[in-house]
């Protein structure tokens, strides 16, 4: 009996040994790979001017790799520690390789076009885009699986599958702007009022540039006068609500009305 019992004592024992010494090298790590990841963002920070948007999506997706690379590797650790023979299981991967294609096709797809985005340069972690119903978004995070686009007009998170990114824009620094004035207003006296439009659009700290573009369109009842205002496509919205505060009271000031559609009804 005696015996017996410690045959139990032994085998609980080398069990508990075996559970402590994956619970080890899961925490060893998971600390490891913090301490990458924090090692990797501290560098960055410190030249956060000096780094692109591109190198920032190529270290995040460096990083999305390596995790799931600790990941393998602490799970084949812990199975070799467990008695599990990882050589033979390795080796029959071969043989469950088409039902493991199947199973996983999807996030195949998605690594694979991560990929493609990256190495086409479809966009970047920073850029300005328009995606589906977003028409001015930001790529938050771009991985092997996913792209994380922030909406900037409600700033809700948009998760996308990267296998279903079919068309996306990179959005550009340019506004252009109608500015529609009576046809009665003379063309040289229309030009020096947007003149000083321009100018008061350009004391915006947000705007980079601003000009004149020429005559765009004569519509019905108007002259539409295009002008042309660079920004950091981020804050495009507001710089388009202030531009079009400028104008208005531009002219205000010089006593034109907007003009707007008007129906002449005959009678007889």
């Amino acid at each position: 009996m005696d015996y017996l019992n410690n045959i139990g004592f032994t085998i609980d024992k080398e069990a508990i040994t075996r559970i402590i010494t994956s619970i080890i090298v899961v925490i060893i790590s998971l600390v490891l790979y913090h301490f990458i990841k924090k090692a990797a963002f501290k560098g960055t920070s410190k030249k956060a001017d000096k780094i692109s948007n591109r190198s920032k999506t190529y270290l995040r997706l460096l990083l999305s790799i390596v995790r799931y690379a600790f990941i393998i590797i602490t799970l084949l650790i812990v199975l070799q520690i467990n008695n599990v023979n990882v050589t033979s299981m390795l080796a029959g991967v071969g043989i469950l390789g088409v039902i493991i294609g199947l199973a996983v096709q999807d996030a195949l797809k998605d690594i694979i076009r991560g990929i493609s985005i990256l190495s086409d340069n479809y966009f970047s972690v920073g850029d300005i885009v328009k995606y589906d119903t977003i028409a001015l978004g930001k790529v938050t995070a771009l991985g092997l699986k996913t792209t994380k686009i922030q909406d900037i007009a409600t700033n809700n998170i948009l998760s996308v599958a990267n296998r279903n990114i079919e068309k996306i824009e990179v959005v550009s620094e340019d506004i252009y702007i109608n500015i529609p004035l009576p046809y009665e207003l003379k063309v040289e006296k229309a030009e020096s009022v947007i003149t000083g439009i321009i100018e008061e659009i350009k004391k915006n700290e947000k705007v980079k540039d601003a000009s004149y573009k020429g005559i765009n369109n004569m519509s019905e009842s108007s002259i539409d006068y295009l002008i042309n205002v660079k920004c950091n496509p981020g804050e495009k919205l507001q710089v388009r609500r202030d531009s079009i505060r400028c104008i208005l009271l531009e002219l205000e000031k010089n006593d034109i009305s907007v003009p707007y559609n008007q129906l002449d009804i005959h009678t007889k």
